[in-house]
């Protein structure tokens, strides 16, 4: 059983302690990584992109241009920096491009 938290809890210690209790983070990272590739790469990578997913600490993105998906494996490191900065930990340890 979870413990109870006091009368003086903020809204964001019982949304955490939800998160913790009920393995929810997992989940999240998925959302927040996705959300961050749209974000940093823009309307000229987002037009290609089909697919983006999280699995593990691996980030799968599936594009529809193979010239765009030869560029950007050069840059697989800078990605990961990139999304791991704009979550604020690291969450993001490779990148596949397909």
């Amino acid at each position: 059983m979870a413990k109870r938290l006091n009368e003086n809890s903020s809204i964001g210690d019982v949304l955490k302690e939800i998160m913790q209790v009920n393995n929810l983070q997992q989940g999240m990272d998925k959302i927040d990584v996705r959300d961050a590739w749209k974000s940093l790469m823009g309307n000229g990578v987002n037009n290609y992109t089909r697919e983006i997913m999280l699995k593990g600490t691996t980030l799968y993105v599936e594009l529809t241009s193979a010239v765009l998906r030869e560029e950007l494996s050069y840059g697989k490191a800078k990605i990961v920096s990139m999304i791991n900065t704009e979550l604020g930990r690291e969450v993001v340890k490779d990148v596949v491009l397909r």
